[in-house]
Formats: C-alpha cells, structure tokens, sequence
C-alpha cells in the first residue's frame, strides 16, 4: 500500500503568481553545480547579498549547511547523493512557489540527478549554473583540506578524485572561476536574469 494514499494535497488561496506580483520578480530556482572548491558557495553568497540588497525576495540553500540539518542522516555514496539532492529540489520548489529568487550551491555530481531536479519545474523556473574550474585549480585552493584527505583515502569517494563528476552538458550559464572575478561571475549572472526578465 503506496504511504502517500491517504494524503491529500491542500492548495493554497494565495498563488504563487501573486506572490510574484508583490515581490516585483519572478521565481526561479539557480542551481549551482561544480567540484568541490570551484567556487560555487562563494559565487552564490555574493549573489544572494547583491539580489537581496536590490530589494528581492532571496534564500540561498547551501550544501554543506543542508547536511547539517535537514539531511544529516545522509552520507555520501549514490544512493545518498541522489536522495540529497532529490530532498534538496523539492525544497527548492516549496521555496520558489513562494515567491523567491532561490540559490542552491551543491556539487550534484551526476546529470540524472540534476536533471530530475529540473523536472520538477515549470519551464524557465530551473537555471542551471556550472562554476567550470579544473581540478588542479580546485585542489590548489583547497579551502577546507579536502582533497588532501582524499588524496590519503581518508575521504573516501570524493568527487573529482574517487568519485564522478558528470559537467552539464547544456546549462544556462557556465561561469569560468579561473579567470573571472566573484563580481565579474555575479554580474554575469544579474546580467541573465535581467535579460531574461526574471527581475
């Protein structure tokens, strides 16, 4: 017997077109994806500050923070990745259906993964952003001395050295962390969302 028979969804009288309406913007789900110390959380903090002091209605949903809470009871082989980022895109949809500019940064290694993710969106409410970065760079910045225990077999399947990392193949926008600055990355990001009318 399916767990979900006896439960019914309640629509709300307040819409999420409404919501939109108030907060002078549209709602939109931007997925970062990229190797760990690519950039991804750096980027999507510096654009979460400079959407919300432009006076936009703005969440961020990090990796590493959502472990520490919402899916703590997750460790890091397949399954558990699919699951993480699984329970990460449907709280991303709860939060675009109220109206936010939502900013996700997870490496979400495998593109099934990223692309059931995507499936749960209306057209247009999904943007796919990859941090491209090599993963010498990545393992040269190192922040938080993982792939040096990677390296050791301390951490074991990690991204980029022991475990996969499938690039997306076709993202809205592809920011190279190399060569451009966290502003320069921000602006090109502000730059799609206005051209595309999502503020």
């Amino acid at each position: 017997m399916s767990e979900t028979k006896h439960i019914t969804w309640h629509e709300s009288e307040v819409t999420k077109a409404q919501r939109q309406t108030r907060n002078g913007h549209q709602s939109v789900l931007i997925w970062f994806t990229g190797l760990s110390g690519s950039g991804k959380s750096t980027v999507s903090v510096a654009l979460e500050k400079a959407l919300f002091e432009d006076g936009k209605q703005t969440y961020r949903l990090d990796g590493d923070n959502v472990r520490h809470g919402l899916n703590k009871n997750l460790g890091f082989s397949p399954e558990d990745r699919q699951e993480n980022i699984r329970r990460i895109g449907e709280v991303g949809k709860l939060m675009v259906d109220s109206g936010a500019i939502t900013v996700t940064a997870f490496i979400s290694p495998y593109k099934q993964d990223r692309d059931n993710v995507r499936q749960l969106f209306e057209e247009q409410e999904f943007i796919e952003v990859y941090t491209e970065c090599s993963i010498e760079t990545c393992e040269q910045r190192d922040p938080k001395g993982l792939y040096k225990k990677a390296r050791t077999g301390e951490i074991p399947e990690f991204t980029g050295i022991s475990a996969p990392y499938e690039p997306p193949e076709e993202p809205e926008i592809i920011i190279n962390t190399e060569d451009n600055s966290v502003e320069s990355s921000v602006n090109q990001i502000l730059s799609y969302l206005k051209e595309h009318r999502y503020i």
